[in-house]
């Protein structure tokens, strides 16, 4: 704890001092013994147990069964943890108790100034010693007796000082551990993020592939289809190949034969050309009755057997879509109303 600094930061060095020395919760001097803190800041035993017990409201005493706790810190928000002894398990500071007693020994011995006290605006002379409990202000004794409250009832002012200041410390932790439930709950609502993120990521993975199973599927599918198509191809143009080929034979017989036939119309010695004639016009005729060959049926060039219709799949990729998940948004809808609790 740095006194220094903050007393030469101001230009009364025990002004200075009596605000480094003030608890963060009771907002009054450290008592002893004070406790020292693993984040280096300070309470007063009685105030650190009191947020501890707010915090950890199950542990009930020193002799618990239970094994520790924790409370976060309310200077810096740093997160304690305790054994099995809990507060009284922390160290005590002797570097500031002795600071305290050496402060409260120069105070004592240092003449009361006025102004120190708070004076009664209507009495000059009157410190504020009382409290108009029917007002609810502090007030002197000399409004009571002769001023405006004399008809109110009062209290002694340092009764009515110790039940607000634990009104005060009892609110202040309220305040602590409804600060620790809702840092738990956005503890949660993190982590909830990141298993979002980490899930969302693992469903992208999977969805890809799924997807690349099915394109891979398709691929094998389309692979099939067009070998069935191509070993068509290959068979119709193979039987249309050997027939032309027979045609052209049959052409190139019959071209032959219409030479002969005409060298023979050609012979201008009748002898000669009856010799001949007779056979040749035998061989004409049953060449033109018994070279048929086969022909292809009417539209044996059609490939219209091999369409596909991919309109059902089509439609059926079309409609896909995740399963409906209301387990998740029930889940959602509880972590909603736990946030607003």
């Amino acid at each position: 704890m740095d006194f220094q600094a903050g007393i030469l930061q101001d230009g009364n060095p025990m002004e200075s001092l009596e605000k480094q020395l003030i608890c963060p919760i009771c907002l009054e001097m450290f008592s002893k013994p004070v406790v020292i803190l693993p984040c280096q800041h300070n309470l007063c035993r009685k105030c650190a147990n009191d947020v501890f017990q707010a915090a950890n409201p199950v542990w009930q005493s020193r002799g618990s069964l239970i094994s520790g706790g924790r409370f976060r810190c309310p200077s810096c928000r740093h997160e304690v943890l305790l054994d099995r002894h809990g507060v009284y398990g922390l160290q005590r500071n002797l570097l500031v108790e002795n600071i305290i007693d050496i402060y409260k020994q120069e105070c004592s011995s240092r003449p009361l100034k006025k102004g120190e006290h708070p004076m009664c605006k209507e009495h000059e002379d009157e410190r504020i010693n009382i409290y108009c409990v029917t007002c609810e202000v502090p007030t002197c004794s000399m409004c009571k007796v002769f001023g405006a409250h004399k008809d109110c009832e009062v209290a002694p002012l340092q009764t009515v000082f110790q039940g607000q200041k634990t009104e005060l410390n009892n609110c202040i932790s309220m305040l602590v551990a409804g600060n620790d439930r809702i840092q738990t709950i956005i503890s949660q609502l993190e982590d909830s993020c990141q298993s979002t993120e980490e899930n969302s990521e693992a469903a992208k993975r999977e969805l890809c592939t799924r997807f690349a199973a099915l394109a891979a599927l398709l691929e094998e599918k389309k692979a099939e289809l067009l070998q069935r198509i191509s070993q068509e191809q290959a068979d119709k143009t193979a039987f249309i190949q050997s027939l032309i080929c027979q045609y052209k034979e049959q052409l190139e017989k019959s071209s032959r034969l219409v030479e002969t036939a005409i060298q023979a119309a050609e012979e201008t010695g009748g002898a000669t050309f009856l010799m001949n004639a007779k056979q040749l016009i035998k061989t004409i005729v049953e060449a033109s009755k018994g070279g048929r060959l086969d022909k292809i049926e009417q539209g044996y060039e059609s490939m219209d057997a091999f369409s596909v219709s991919l309109d059902h799949l089509t439609e059926a990729i079309q409609a896909l879509d995740f399963d409906p998940a209301e387990e998740d948004e029930e889940y959602f809808d509880g972590e909603e109303e736990e946030v607003e609790d």
